[in-house]
This record gives C-alpha cells, structure tokens and sequence, in this order.
C-alpha cells in the first residue's frame, strides 16, 4: 500500500513514519500469533 506524500507538510518525515508504522504492523502480527498460541496451549493443558 502507498500512500501519496506530496501535498503533505514539509516538516514531516515520511520515511520515519512509514517504517514506525510498519514495525506497528509486525508486532502486532506477531503479538496476536502468541496470544493465539497461549490460548491454545492453556485450552490443550488446562481443559
């Protein structure tokens, strides 16, 4: 996905803010895979 940056403001830095959002992104990824192993892990030694 690209989003158009050439009407935005000047101070802003574009390239810093894709690659935070990316990594947002990626964690987030990778924090819901472990939730989603926990669970099934607690569901498989619990129940």
């Amino acid at each position: 996905m690209s989003v158009d940056t050439s009407k935005g403001h000047p101070a802003m830095d574009y390239n810093q803010h894709n690659g935070t959002y990316n990594a947002f992104l990626r964690y987030s990824k990778v924090g819901i895979v472990l939730l989603v192993l926990l669970l099934g892990g607690m569901y498989y030694f619990l129940v």
